[in-house]
């Protein structure tokens, strides 16, 4: 599991941490101010400089209690900041949607990856695909949808429960004919957790390296680090640097983060102390 082949036959090398920036095109995005697509470019292009290995592009909110939108809105959104960022740099991104149309119409532009916060089970066209396109897939664990999945969220014990569901939805890609070695796992933060289910998927991440398959953690700024320190959204970022250099010493192969400078700093750190 040292790389990933992406949808343009490149290489995506994994034999050390990478670090994957956050371009919200979105208005209402919960840590980050909207973002025209000017500025949505200049972040990205930032971000490069900062060292990021992944640019995640998405049009969509998913933060709690957050509306779909259509597909035509989320393509306005996302297109023109893909197609530029691809006449830029050939940096990895990521097309974070749940819909088959979107994500066909991102790789055409220049999108590698598919980062699916409902791993593959909101839109029954998206396995086929990312079968057909042949590019590395995330698949995250979510307890319901965006808009009403932090309403009492419960769990009896998130891990084994997280574990199941990663077996269920691997058996179901391999089925519609995604390469296993293609498949990507985010424990899906924030997405349906309490602060103690949070903890517990950082604290026990070696869990889940039993399925030899990278782990994606995307915890940047996210409430339960505000719940644990008071702070809101835009102050978070000591927090989200504890967590992203937790779960990389715990497995974490891929952390998602508004802030790439910082986190890639405490990546290298992390990484340095777990392989010492």
């Amino acid at each position: 599991m040292t790389h990933l082949s992406l949808a343009n036959s490149d290489i995506l090398d994994l034999s050390q941490p990478l670090v994957m920036g956050i371009i919200n095109c979105t208005p209402d995005s919960f840590a980050v101010r909207s973002q025209t697509m000017a500025e949505a470019i200049d972040l990205a292009v930032q971000m490069i400089a900062e060292g990021a290995d992944i640019l995640d592009i998405g049009g969509e909110s998913s933060r709690p209690g957050s509306e779909p939108v259509s597909a035509e809105t989320e393509l306005a959104r996302v297109i023109p900041v893909i197609e530029r960022v691809r006449e830029l740099s050939p940096i990895p991104i990521s097309i974070d949607t749940t819909k088959a149309d979107v994500a066909e119409k991102a790789l055409t532009a220049g999108a590698n990856i598919i980062n699916d916060i409902s791993a593959l089970a909101f839109d029954p066209d998206m396995s086929a695909l990312a079968a057909s396109r042949r590019c590395p897939v995330v698949l995250m664990h979510i307890k319901g949808k965006p808009k009403t999945m932090q309403e009492d969220p419960r769990y009896d014990d998130v891990v084994r429960e997280v574990s199941e569901y990663f077996s269920e939805r691997i058996a179901l890609a391999a089925g519609q004919g995604i390469a296993v070695e293609q498949i990507i796992l985010d424990v899906g933060i924030g997405f349906g957790k309490r602060t103690v289910d949070n903890l517990m998927l950082i604290k026990h991440l070696a869990a889940f390296r039993k399925f030899d398959r990278p782990l994606l953690v995307g915890s940047s700024r996210k409430r339960f680090i505000g719940e644990l320190t008071g702070e809101s959204a835009d102050r978070r970022i000591d927090g989200s640097l504890a967590v992203a250099a937790l779960a990389v010493f715990n497995g974490a192969n891929i952390i998602r983060t508004h802030d790439v400078a910082q986190t890639k700093r405490a990546v290298v750190m992390a990484a340095a102390v777990r392989e010492a």
